[in-house]
């Protein structure tokens, strides 16, 4: 026999589960959860304002373009802080109006230079003990610290480097630690703050540190006071990090499954490293020895993060095929050497050799002088690898200096190179850029006149220099 229940007993029924879900209906979320809690990974905003340009045209030059091209007799076109055009010897190019037409016949122009290596404004000049801000040595980890918060713009150093062809640098904190903390892609224009100078939509990077210096400044303070100290320390900072990064990955599950979850307490120190499991903060790690940086790839591996630069790297030579297997670049000096034992197996060669095995090599200056005639450190790389039989166009040596460090920035897209759609960060130079006897004549910035060797008014003026003016300057 069929039994039919009646429509009270399915009224009832259907009051009863409404009372829990709702008839016929998914459970209601909770009305009581809280608003989500998302931490804003940009805080500190850029507010720089390119330097006013006008369409500009320079005929009859030689050019690098920073990716291993060299043109004869052409021309660059920039207009509206972009590079419109380059061109070869004859071909004619579409240009505004009001464009300001330079005739180069016998100079040369290149992309700005981008050091991504520098201490500017953090240990800025007169170095004194009061403006020396570029290591927090309180502890091994101190990846909480960025290197923005301590720039000092009044930094005299910042105009020097432009006068060099230094339109794009990184500051970094000092390698005193294991974790130095974050690091601030700058651009090299005077201004009054430090966001004003800061490079829009580049991302953030971390300094990190191997070797003697993090063992020499712990050693007596609790550690580690060794290399297997040093790993130890990276390893347990990069467990940490993964824990701290599950919690989060947690509170946001639940948070989307309708729960009133409570976020992780936040954590400044492993929210940077975090940051660089994630993938979004740079990792550029001071190494010099080639047993440890391979330590450092293996430790790489087993916490799924990439090195994108090893900075110094003297012994870079001796692994180099394995850099260019896991895609880590270098960031290398022509010919510092022998200045502590981990120093000591540095070669001249060092730049060309890495370049020549296929790894992407960079030259830096770590100084506030070496960033002044970037240029002629790369010509001396250059030289040395060629009188070693390692022979290098010039043009693709000029890679070092722009397209590398680029990439090694995370601003490839927008600068390192002369090509159409990029940012117009472009040095006339009045000879051969590798010559000792060149400088410098013009350097553009996003297409603004940032400095004119032969017009004194457009170099930069320190607030601090006024009234001191240095021997060979102008105020």
């Amino acid at each position: 026999m069929k039994i039919i229940p009646s429509k009270l007993a399915l009224s009832m029924a259907c009051i009863a589960s409404f009372c829990l879900m709702g008839c016929g209906q998914d459970a209601t979320v909770d009305s009581t959860q809280a608003p989500k809690v998302s931490i804003n990974s940009d805080p500190y905003p850029s507010t720089y304002k390119p330097i006013q340009g006008e369409p500009t045209l320079i005929t009859n030059v030689t050019i690098f373009d920073g990716i291993g091209g060299k043109i004869e007799n052409g021309s660059v076109y920039f207009a509206e802080g972009k590079i419109q055009a380059v061109a070869k010897s004859g071909q004619s190019l579409d240009t505004a109006s009001n464009t300001t037409i330079i005739d180069g016949t016998g100079k040369w122009v290149t992309p700005g230079i981008i050091d991504n290596h520098s201490h500017l404004g953090v240990y800025p000049s007169p170095s004194t003990r009061s403006h020396s801000d570029g290591n927090e040595m309180t502890n091994p980890v101190t990846a909480q610290v960025w290197a923005e918060h301590s720039v000092w713009p009044q930094d005299p150093g910042f105009g020097r480097a432009l006068a060099g062809g230094v339109t794009t640098l990184q500051i970094l904190p000092g390698s005193a630690n294991l974790f130095g903390g974050r690091s601030v892609v700058l651009k090299n224009v005077p201004s009054r703050t430090m966001q004003d100078m800061k490079f829009p939509q580049a991302p953030y990077g971390m300094k990190m540190a191997c070797g003697e210096n993090p063992k020499r400044v712990y050693g007596e303070k609790g550690g580690p006071m060794t290399r297997m100290g040093n790993v130890a320390g990276y390893r347990q900072a990069w467990s940490d990090a993964q824990d701290y990064l599950r919690k989060w990955e947690a509170y946001e599950r639940d948070y989307e499954a309708g729960k009133d979850a409570s976020p992780p307490k936040r954590d400044l120190k492993l929210e940077t490293l975090a940051g660089v499991l994630k993938g979004d903060i740079r990792v550029h790690m001071h190494c010099y020895r080639a047993d440890e940086m391979t330590v450092m790839m293996d430790v790489m591996k087993e916490f799924d993060y990439q090195i994108g630069t090893f900075h110094h790297a003297v012994e870079a030579y001796k692994i180099a095929d394995k850099l260019k297997e896991n895609n880590v670049c270098s960031a290398m000096w022509a010919d510092w050497w022998g200045f502590k034992m981990e120093a000591y197996d540095g070669i001249r060669e060092n730049i060309p050799a890495v370049h020549a095995a296929g790894a992407c090599a960079i030259v830096h200056s770590d100084s506030d002088l070496g960033i002044q005639r970037l240029n002629q450190e790369a010509a001396k790389a250059w030289s040395d690898g060629k009188r070693a039989g390692i022979d290098i166009p010039m043009e693709d040596a000029w890679i070092w200096l722009s397209a590398n460090p680029a990439k090694s920035l995370g601003i490839f897209d927008k600068t390192g190179s002369l090509e159409a759609g990029k940012q117009a960060d472009i040095v006339v130079w009045n000879g051969n850029p590798f010559s000792t006897y060149t400088k410098a004549e013009q350097v553009y910035i996003d297409g603004g006149l940032a400095y004119s060797l032969t017009d004194t008014s457009s170099w930069p003026v320190s607030d601090f220099e006024l009234g001191q003016v240095g021997e060979g300057d102008s105020k």
